[in-house]
């Protein structure tokens, strides 16, 4: 009788539970994009009955019920402190490094042969067409891996970007690897977040000046001017840790000329910077205002020089740093332009007329990049 009891009272808290969760749910109106996250969350899929038989909606409806879950952010920080209790050495595909370093992981299988293979010849195609430099950055696991937790694997970039080398030649590639590592014990990531520093996109501009035969050293860490602090970038939103933020820190030199900035053909500034987000969670929308699909920036240089950057994020505070050497400079994002590459560059600049340069960090080039010709 106390046994029947007791599964009795079981079955009872647990249809509870789910019935409490269950209507929580339905009162609770969708969100559509997790400032802690920083990311638009997935919304229901439209329900037909040719979308239900089609691959994919379960998929769908699955990341919808994760996204939308109540009080997710508090189920992902009670998460990760049961896998740190358990001594978890990574949490929702991040590494929990040392000296207070959260390190996105990139595991070796999910970059296969076939995948590297397609990213290069389209990069190929891209270059010769266009003469274009690339530069490639490698992310925090590859440069701080003296940092991740013991026998951790993470995807080998080196030997990617070797094959980047060898395809397109030491005439389009600039080495960001090497010099990155030589200064591997600086602060050249962030510990919260997966973008590179200013510092480490200084260091990259060293890279570039090499490549350009220019001279080096121009932004230092003397030079930097601290413009925020507790940032908690993005990877500290996937665990939900307790932890000390980062300075955001950039070179004021870049303020000194006149600038004309247009953001996607309509919105203008004077400057790169945008400091009304160092007032929000996304404090690293202070470079290039965020992400947009298309920048044009208007120097008062003269001298008759253009740049065109294809890029990601790592691009946004490595820009700033390019201004003395040109007079326009083209920014665009792949991830959010419709249309044929090719045209659209030359409904700027003629090839013979304008540089080049393809600007990503290793995953996001492997992950995202592509275009229409």
């Amino acid at each position: 009788m106390d046994e029947k009891r007791s599964a009795l009272f079981t079955i009872i808290v647990i249809t509870s539970v789910i019935a409490v969760f269950g209507v929580a749910d339905l009162i609770q109106r969708d969100r559509l994009f997790s400032e802690t996250e920083n990311r638009v969350l997935a919304g229901r899929p439209e329900f037909t009955l040719d979308a239900f038989l089609r691959e994919g909606y379960a998929q769908k409806y699955e990341a919808y019920l994760s996204d939308q879950f109540v009080s997710r952010d508090k189920w992902i920080t009670i998460k990760t402190y049961m896998d740190l209790l358990l001594q978890e050495k990574e949490v929702g595909g991040v590494y929990l490094g040392s000296d207070g370093y959260l390190i996105e992981r990139h595991l070796p299988e999910e970059y296969s042969h076939v995948q590297e293979a397609k990213k290069i010849a389209l990069l190929e195609k891209l270059v010769w067409e266009w003469d274009a430099g690339v530069m490639l950055v490698p992310t925090a696991d590859n440069i701080l891996s003296d940092k991740l937790p013991k026998y951790a694997p993470y995807y080998d970039q080196k030997q990617f970007l070797e094959q980047v080398a060898q395809h397109v030649g030491p005439e389009h590639y600039v080495d960001v690897y090497s010099v990155l590592r030589e200064h591997a014990g600086e602060e050249i990531y962030y510990r919260t977040d997966h973008h590179w520093t200013s510092l480490g996109a200084g260091y990259g501009y060293d890279a570039w000046a090499q490549y350009t035969g220019r001279r080096g050293g121009r932004y230092t860490a003397e030079d930097m001017e601290l413009v925020a602090e507790d940032f908690l970038g993005t990877l500290q939103r996937k665990v939900n840790l307790n932890m000390a933020g980062d300075d955001i820190y950039y070179f004021p030199e870049t303020l000194k000329r006149p600038l004309k900035v247009t953001y996607d053909l309509k919105k203008e500034a004077e400057t790169c910077y945008e400091a009304s987000h160092l007032d929000t969670k996304n404090k690293y929308g202070f470079f290039l205002d965020d992400n947009h699909a298309f920048v044009e920036i208007e120097t008062e240089s003269h001298n008759h020089k253009s740049l065109f950057i294809i890029k990601d994020s790592y691009a946004n505070c490595f820009v700033p740093l390019l201004i003395p050497h040109y007079e326009k400079i083209y920014v665009l994002d792949l991830r959010y332009f419709r249309g044929r590459l090719f045209e659209f560059m030359e409904e700027h600049e003629p090839k013979q007329g304008m540089d080049v340069l393809v600007l990503y960090n290793c995953i996001h080039f492997l992950e995202e990049f592509s275009y229409v010709e």
